[in-house]
């Protein structure tokens, strides 16, 4: 049987903030069309681990690989044209642009993501296109700069915490989109705290706890043994 190369594969990662060590020995691979939810609690490392795969943190030890090209020490923005999206945990909507030109900013001439499509997906956004970022909602917000990271065609994308602060109703139309880009040419990795929403969504999920990848299984693994996870993210 004829194994799939990895789309990405972050291999003994070391990080830190100054002399702070974040990361200790981060090691997992992503498939191309997979989704994977990183889970734990607050100060585990996933923040950390999608920020140094898009460049902003540089590993003190370890690589990252995306398609097979090093990836580990090049800046954002280059990473971002090899074809890795990222929607930070604080949205960072533009709020002097208006929802269209936040979600268009990044289009690039063939993508699939057209705005059309993505009002299609979030028709709570329908009639708000020309309101500025800062006058939206959180909720609203979070559509955005989900539209916003997918305008360009990633062949990876990262989310942190999109479920974080949202309406039910609203964490309910996220899930939906994204459980539709499983189907697409679209690998995920979602950086979450609510389980429920993560093992709706993922193939797989990576726990960490104090900078440390402490376990990877399968969300029917998951969903079938949730303690194992659970004691993961319980606030003790």
């Amino acid at each position: 049987m004829e194994v799939e190369t990895p789309l990405l594969e972050v291999a003994g990662v070391d990080a830190f903030y100054g002399r702070s060590q974040a990361l200790f020995d981060v090691s997992f691979s992503i498939g191309p069309r997979e989704v994977v939810a990183i889970l734990g609690r607050n100060g585990a490392g996933k923040t950390t681990t999608l920020r140094t795969i898009m460049g902003f943190n540089v590993p003190g030890q370890g690589s990252v690989r995306f398609d097979g090209r090093l990836i580990s020490g090049q800046k954002p923005h280059r990473i971002a044209r090899q074809g890795i999206g990222y929607v930070p945990e604080t949205r960072d909507a533009f709020s002097l642009l208006t929802v269209e030109e936040n979600i268009m900013l990044g289009y690039r001439a063939g993508s699939p993501y057209t705005l059309e499509r993505f009002l299609g997906w979030f028709p709570e956004l329908q009639g708000l296109t020309r309101r500025r970022g800062a006058q939206l909602s959180g909720g609203q917000q979070q559509m955005m700069v989900i539209g916003r990271g997918l305008a360009p065609a990633p062949r990876l994308l990262l989310l942190d915490e999109p479920s974080q602060g949202l309406a039910p109703v609203v964490v309910k139309s996220v899930a939906r989109v994204l459980t539709e880009l499983r189907d697409e040419a679209i690998s995920i990795i979602l950086v979450e705290q609510n389980l429920a929403f993560a093992l709706q969504i993922a193939d797989r999920v990576i726990v960490m706890e104090n900078g440390t990848v402490v376990d990877i299984l399968t969300a029917e693994e998951g969903r079938r043994a949730p303690a194992r996870i659970e004691r993961y993210l319980a606030i003790h």
